[in-house]
């Protein structure tokens, strides 16, 4: 039984129209979410990086000034 390999082939599958709709809707829900929570995060860290590396920043140290 563990030894045996075997395969499986698919040749219908049948799924209502309905089902299918709600599937693909949630499906663009879920994605758009995404993409604002990751835009917000994106968002987030370019802010965070350009107070860090402003001209009056507490990481302006590392540069030279003459």
């Amino acid at each position: 039984m563990y030894g045996s390999n075997q395969r499986v082939v698919i040749t219908d599958l049948r799924i209502p129209f309905f089902r299918l709709v709600l599937f693909w809707v949630k499906l663009a829900l879920a994605a758009m979410l995404a993409a604002v929570i990751v835009g917000f995060v994106v968002m987030l860290l370019t802010a965070v990086l350009t107070v860090a590396f402003s001209e009056n920043s507490f990481l302006s140290i590392w540069r030279w000034r003459s």
